[in-house]
């Protein structure tokens, strides 16, 4: 499961990376003890609470081995793909070009690399912020057809300043 954006959303309140907030949990279905957590987006900035769908697949790697997998597209633009049995980060992709609040997702870290020109700090004005507030993702339902190994996803292209 996911949890959502810390607060207040005025991010120059609120130091640091806000552990836990913006989090994918993987937990012991017998006991609920937490397996593994999985931060998407350190100190968010930008409001994008990632509680939305998280679909289960299993799939083959590039070597043919079955794996258990967790895909989840968040709001911030990002489509995150993690092993479900440890966490392990396996794909982290941008839904499409106009994701412009990271450059990209360094798989080693599993740290977003930020673009300071669509940060939200109180100095600084951003103009077109992509995704909005809203996400690129937001609250809908998505699937997974495990036949033609396809994902079915309802996306919103709106952007802020």
């Amino acid at each position: 499961f996911g949890t959502g954006n810390p607060a207040p959303w005025n991010e120059t309140m609120r130091p640091g990376d806000n552990k836990w907030t913006m989090t994918i949990f993987g937990r012991d279905a017998d006991t609920g003890e937490a397996k593994f957590g999985y931060q998407k987006t350190p100190h968010d900035e930008w409001d994008y609470a990632g509680v939305n769908v998280m679909m289960l697949s299993e799939q083959k790697d590039k070597d043919g081995k079955a794996r258990k997998l967790l895909t989840h597209p968040d709001r911030n633009g990002i489509v995150y793909t993690l092993d479900r049995t440890d966490g392990a980060l396996v794909s982290a992709n941008k839904l499409d070009d106009t994701v412009n609040v990271f450059k990209s997702v360094d798989l080693k870290t599993g740290q977003p690399v930020r673009d300071p020109e669509y940060g939200t700090r109180m100095d600084h004005l951003a103009k077109d912020i992509c995704p909005s507030a809203m996400g690129y993702h937001n609250q809908g339902h998505d699937s997974y057809d495990p036949k033609r190994e396809l994902f079915f996803m309802g996306i919103n292209h709106i952007c802020m300043d």
